[in-house]
């Protein structure tokens, strides 16, 4: 039986790199040694860890004129050192409030103190079936922060928003797997476990400008991390040769352009099949579909829950929504093939026919 991992996170991985990771192991570059033994102070893995950064920025189609910091901590982490490094002039930040982890930013740069997090809209009234209306904003923050994704809610941004302010993007569970402009973005952090890695790796790319001196602890100051290569501890090695496989992965698909395309058939295909479906619905404004993370009901829990156990028995694993929301949830992202959402629909379809 074909199974299908359609977690939130940690997520599936490209076979084809799974694969790869089995066989170079026992012996990397031919060492004789294992990739998770080796000093990251060994010029291969400093040749690794320059080459996973040169390719994420070509993917991105960013310039020098971004750095990339390979951190530890989560987008978690993130949300206490972006504050830090660069609310440093009004000591004010707008946020957009799109869900769960937008709120969750906000709510830990309120604890930073003289530091003050301002929701400038939210769409919890609409219990966030859709995105806000983009307000007018007033230039007396330091940035405004979005989070483009939502994993919980099933929300996404499609485009850029416009703002004369510097944007921050938490980008966790569609980073690399949805085409925007990253150059309108001042930063762009992201945990690697939905899209890139097994967890362990966060992601920071920023723009080399906004890298400031300041007086903060050392593993939070983005200068000191920057000057350090990310090396002020020892940086999660396996994880940063895993990222730079599924780089190659995706450039081999058509880099993000690539992904996008077939990111946005596998979702049109659920979502079509959703829409037309008398048992199963999406309650989430057309338009603001996330391409990653696709939640779903029958509307009753326990018809819910038998849905989920006749899933995990035909191979299709892990398909229960956040505990907050409940029903469940398909998460296809970039390395969930075609064949799975197939699968998927497919599965869901027999269901509805057996349960009329």
């Amino acid at each position: 039986m074909t199974v299908y991992n359609f977690a939130a996170g940690p997520a599936v991985l490209p076979k084809t790199v799974i694969q790869r990771v089995q066989k170079e192991l026992p012996n990397f570059e031919a060492s004789q040694m294992s990739i998770l033994e080796v000093s990251h102070r060994w010029q291969p893995i400093v040749d690794l860890i320059d080459d996973t950064k040169a390719r994420l920025l070509d993917l991105m189609h960013l310039s020098n004129v971004y750095d990339v910091l390979l951190l530890q901590g989560g987008a978690t982490l993130q949300f206490t050192a972006v504050p830090l490094n660069l609310a440093t002039q009004f000591h004010r930040i707008g946020f957009i409030d799109t869900g769960h982890w937008s709120q969750r930013a906000a709510a830990e740069a309120e604890k930073l103190p003289q530091l003050t997090a301002e929701i400038l809209a939210s769409s919890r009234e609409d219990h966030y079936q859709q995105l806000p209306v983009w307000p007018q904003i007033a230039n007396k923050y330091d940035y405004i922060h979005l989070t483009t994704n939502n994993t919980i809610e099933g929300t996404a941004y499609h485009t850029v928003p416009t703002t004369a302010l510097p944007l921050v993007a938490d980008m966790s569970s569609n980073f690399l797997g949805q085409t925007y402009d990253f150059t309108k973005f001042d930063l762009i952090y992201a945990g690697a476990q939905k899209n890139l890695a097994p967890a362990g790796l966060t992601i920071v790319v920023i723009k080399k400008q906004r890298i400031q001196q300041l007086n903060l602890p050392s593993m939070l100051a983005y200068s000191e991390l920057a000057a350090k290569d990310s090396a002020l501890n020892t940086p999660p090695v396996f994880q940063i040769y895993v990222a730079n496989l599924v780089l190659q992965w995706l450039a081999d698909q058509g880099g993000v352009e690539g992904i996008t395309r077939i990111n946005q058939r596998k979702a049109a295909r659920l979502y079509e099949f959703l829409d037309q479906s008398q048992l199963f619905t999406n309650s989430i404004k057309a338009s603001d579909r996330s391409l990653m993370n696709v939640p779903f009901t029958t509307g009753e829990a326990q018809l819910d829950q038998s849905v989920i156990q006749a899933a995990a028995e035909a191979g299709l694993m892990n398909l229960k929504g956040h505990r907050s929301v409940g029903g469940l949830r398909a998460s296809i992202y970039n390395a969930m093939p075609e064949a799975g959402v197939t699968a998927l629909i497919d599965f869901l379809a027999d269901f509805e026919a057996k349960h009329k």
